[in-house]
């Protein structure tokens, strides 16, 4: 070891076609593995990070064209599905009365217990109505006494409205008289009208 280190201590880099094989072998080893180690940390690893980025960005595009191209080749049928959506909403809103009508589905509801030998001890629709993004929901509560059957038969009579009502928030107990006394909220609905929209829509 000694021998070897003095050896190397008096070599002449100007002299290097005169050094030994084994050491003329060592030194291109070294310089050939400082050159690639120089090359990945000066230019090939930016590179390389590059080419990962690149890739993860083309996987992501493929991915986006893909879903775009499903889209694209499902577009008539997904055109037909709107056009049955947008035929089913519409079916949906005649069943909604506008502001003139409410009055008349009102009378509706108090007809159908009256027709059923019912007796309104409480008939009170709320003081204001409840605005959602496309309709407008009043809560009437209603109390009425009467027979079993007659008091599912209004119930039925309810439902069976032209006109979308629902009974909620139900409570059925028995009278002093021997016969049910049915407390409920009857939810009518409506549309909202052209100017009530945009005011929704414009949050004013």
């Amino acid at each position: 070891m000694n021998d070897l280190l003095i050896e190397l201590k008096h070599l002449d880099i100007n002299q290097a076609g005169n050094w030994p094989v084994s050491l003329k072998v060592a030194a291109l080893a070294i310089l050939f593995f400082t050159i690639i180690a120089g090359g990945y940390f000066l230019v090939w690893q930016e590179q390389l990070e590059t080419l990962e980025k690149v890739r993860a960005e083309e996987e992501t595009l493929k991915n986006s064209y893909l879903a775009k191209k499903r889209s694209a080749v499902n577009l008539p049928l997904l055109r037909e599905q709107l056009k049955e959506i947008e035929k089913n909403l519409r079916v949906l809103l005649k069943q909604l009365p506008d502001k003139s009508e409410m009055e008349a589905l009102l009378i509706d509801i108090n007809q159908a217990g009256l027709g059923r030998g019912l007796q309104f001890e409480l008939f009170k629709p709320a003081a204001q109505e409840t605005i959602n993004t496309f309709y407008a929901e009043l809560p009437v509560s209603i109390r009425v006494t009467g027979g079993y059957h007659d008091i599912g038969a209004f119930t039925s009579d309810v439902a069976q409205l032209s006109r979308i009502v629902t009974l909620n928030d139900i409570n059925l107990k028995p009278g002093s008289d021997g016969r049910l006394v049915l407390d409920a909220v009857a939810k009518t609905f409506r549309y909202l009208d052209e100017n009530e929209l945009a005011k929704q829509t414009t949050g004013k």
